[in-house]
């Protein structure tokens, strides 16, 4: 331990200013050693202090004697040395005080320092060891962390600039009073024999003790004011741009991407400087005690403290209603990673928190929610919303914040509007406004209280979509997405008056985020390509290619009856329902082109295929695979998509399973995965085993036990370089099929097809 402290402490510097040069964190740790001994007598005599062996003296009681007493002398001695009488007066109280803790018993104090010293230097090694730690992590660090330090140290400073505050007016307070008792021995005739030049000398120190209270309080105000102005530009220049970021990064992990929307931190802050407003606010409260037990003309209390009390109270209220915000955005119970769109007549919450946590908080803190309290144009729809509209706030135990959260509710139409009509904007030159562009927004109202203040909180959801069925949900989504991709206004609910265009760069991420958040994979930069290609056509360079909202979810794709965005949703929706552990294992291909499929298969060996979605087909996924090669040319084969629909077992069975008759000839075209993956070594593990035969036995009846295969019928094609469409089952059968099915049914006992 000593060799650790001797390398952090610093060339010239005595231990206790090493202290002080720790971060503030450590600081109280030191603090809170002081239990007993006054720290004051530690600063004051730091260098004397560690001069002596306190470390014998606690077990050897002559030495603990001989130390007390020296110590006392040196009290003394600094006592006689200043003619500061706060400074004097400080001094006496640390004597009174070893005194009453103590009470003659120099080995416990002696015990208390030489413990004191001790932990004191495990606290300098501890800090040198974290410092010397990030100084190597440094380079390798985020500027996020970097950040949040400098505003830990900020907030931490100010707190500790007020506990020297309220030190100080401590002795004022004691100045105070003893001003008072001299004045009213001078002023009532109490001095002894009335002597005049008693009373002389007794009225020139009353007039020191009076000019130096006089330069104190001149000096605490100078400081609360310094303080404030710091906290004001806190407020302003550094939490209120964490708080923008913070509601940002909400935004954005409302459709899917991968910021971090914890609040604890930015609670932290948010509450020590409430803390610090309201322990100023205090200390102004005590001023005024102060001033009007003595006042005098040119009182800096009172010519100031009206306006640093106007301060403060701004501040605080500006703080207070900036921390009420909505820590979860309204959304679907059975639809979490969709927010922000609601169904009427289906169950949604919604959360609000409070970011300021104090206990003198009054905890019937009611919020009211509403739905559309800013009403939109007229002509739009309307709705009424069901369920409890009013909450109690609660302290959550995990963190003690104060928080309501709002369940079950409902929203109900109450025009009877249906679920496809439009509405015109203002101006009818902007055009028509789906139902999924028609944003609102709920309000979150409540009232705050404490120490005599009132004020109203107020905020708002982000703007949302309401539904009426689930055909609109897909254009619904597209419009949050668009929304929060674009704009960081909270709530702008015109914005789809004229929705701005989005650079592909821009859209390719968010696209990339629908992936990773709902079905646990993103896109590549090769699928990102494809699917730049497919809205946009052939680019050598997507990025700053231009999308408008029209482009992407209203228009159709070419020789479709859809748009691209209905395309792409439909395959999520396949995925996460059918597909999701193949997708993640990374065996789907996806996003290919019939184009590039061609060049990625050719001069493969026969069998090998790969997986894509259906670009003709909503929520389709087909298999191409090299069915002969002859002369150098190759044939490739693709069996129609598998929808939602034609999927009566898991896609890893099909491609396991899958067979093709061809002119009576039955064979496994399905060999390796491209580039060169065995089909069993890649798929066999997703597959479902049928039930088996041990397990039939115990049913009452004796069914005959069945299976689905997956086969395709053939007829003699001629050689094609493009893939060929290959129907499934329920084509003619042909001559030979009835041989070829009682094979198979050697193995299994019936064949569905």
């Amino acid at each position: 331990m000593t060799e650790a402290f001797s390398m952090t402490r610093k060339p010239g510097m005595n231990q206790w200013e090493e202290v002080q040069k720790l971060d503030v964190g450590f600081q109280e740790q030191v603090a809170n050693l002081y239990k007993n001994l006054p720290m004051e007598l530690r600063h004051v005599l730091a260098t004397w202090i560690e001069s002596q062996d306190w470390e014998t003296a606690s077990t050897h009681e002559p030495v603990a004697v001989v130390l007390n007493s020296s110590l006392l002398t040196e009290l003394e001695k600094q006592y006689s040395h200043h003619h500061s009488l706060l400074h004097r007066h400080m001094l006496r109280r640390i004597k009174e005080q070893l005194q009453e803790t103590y009470k003659g018993s120099p080995l416990s104090m002696a015990r208390d320092i030489a413990t004191i010293l001790s932990e004191e230097k495990r606290i300098i090694a501890m800090a040198g060891e974290m410092e010397q730690g990030s100084q190597e992590m440094c380079k390798q660090s985020s500027p996020v962390p970097e950040r949040h330090k400098h505003i830990d140290s900020q907030v931490a400073i100010t707190s500790f600039r007020l506990q020297r505050l309220d030190q100080e007016i401590k002795g004022m307070v004691d100045m105070q009073d003893d001003f008072d008792s001299r004045y009213r021995k001078v002023f009532s005739g109490d001095l002894a024999n009335g002597d005049p030049e008693c009373q002389k000398q007794e009225t020139v120190e009353l007039q020191m003790i009076f000019n130096e209270l006089d330069s104190k309080r001149k000096e605490v105000l100078a400081e609360m004011m310094a303080v404030i102005i710091d906290i004001d530009v806190l407020m302003k220049s550094v939490l209120a741009l964490e708080l923008k970021d913070w509601k940002r990064r909400q935004q954005l992990a409302c459709i899917g991407g991968p910021s971090s929307t914890e609040l604890d931190q930015l609670q932290n802050w948010f509450t020590i400087t409430a803390q610090s407003l309201f322990q100023i606010k205090r200390q102004l409260d005590k001023l005024s005690e102060l001033g009007s037990k003595v006042t005098y003309v040119n009182d800096p209390v009172t010519q100031q403290k009206a306006q640093l009390e106007e301060q403060v109270i701004h501040l605080i209220s500006h703080l207070i209603k900036s921390s009420f915000v909505v820590e979860l955005q309204p959304c679907m119970s059975n639809l979490s990673q969709r927010p922000l769109i609601i169904k009427t007549m289906t169950h949604f919450s919604s959360k609000v928190r409070l970011l300021v946590r104090l206990p003198e908080v009054d905890y019937q803190l009611k919020v009211k929610i509403s739905f559309d309290k800013d009403c939109p144009p007229q002509g739009s729809r309307h709705f009424t919303m069901l369920g409890k509209d009013e909450k109690v706030m609660d302290v959550e135990p995990s963190n003690g914040c104060l928080s309501a959260e709002f369940k079950c509710l409902e929203l109900k139409s109450v025009n009877g509007m249906k679920g496809h009509e439009v509405r015109q904007t203002h101006n009818p030159s902007e055009g028509f406004l789906t139902v999924t562009e028609e944003l609102h927004a709920i309000s979150y109202q409540a009232q705050f209280c404490m120490q005599g203040l009132t004020m109203d909180l107020e905020t708002s959801s982000l703007p949302l979509v309401v539904i009426s069925n689930g055909i609109q949900m897909a254009s619904g989504w597209a419009s949050v997405m668009w929304y929060n991709m674009l704009t960081d206004e909270p709530k702008n609910l015109s914005f789809f008056s004229s929705p701005s265009s989005s650079s592909w760069s821009q859209l390719s991420e968010v696209l990339h985020w629908q992936f990773s958040s709902s079905v646990g994979l993103g896109l590549n930069r090769e699928q990102l390509s494809m699917l730049g290609n497919k809205l946009l056509g052939p680019q050598t360079s997507y990025n700053d290619c231009q999308v408008s909202l029209a482009m992407f979810c209203k228009e159709h794709l070419p020789k479709r009856t859809f748009s691209f965005w209905t395309w792409l949703d439909s395959i999520l929706d396949l995925i996460k329902k059918h597909l999701q552990p193949l997708w993640m294992d990374g065996f789907i291909m996806g996003f290919v082109t019939k184009e590039s499929e061609k060049s990625l298969l050719e001069g493969r060996e026969v069998g090998t295929f790969l997986l894509r979605f259906s670009e003709s087909h909503l929520g389709g996924i087909t298999f191409t695979w090299v069915d002969n090669c002859s002369e150098g040319r190759v044939k490739l084969s693709s069996v129609v998509p598998y929808t939602k629909s034609r999927l009566p077992m898991p896609f890893a069975n099909i491609v396991c399973e899958y067979k093709l008759i061809i002119d009576g000839v039955l064979i496994e075209p399905l060999k390796f995965l491209y580039p060169r993956t065995p089909v069993e070594e890649a798929f066999g593990k997703h597959c479902i085993t049928p039930l088996v035969e041990g397990n039939a036995s115990a049913l009452t009846f004796p069914y005959v036990h069945s299976d689905l295969l997956p086969i395709s019928i053939l007829p003699t094609t001629k050689l094609t370089d493009s893939p060929h469409p290959v129907m499934p089952a329920g084509s003619p059968w042909s001559p030979n099929l009835e041989n070829i099915l009682d094979d198979l049914l050697n193995d299994n006992e019936m064949c569905n097809l």
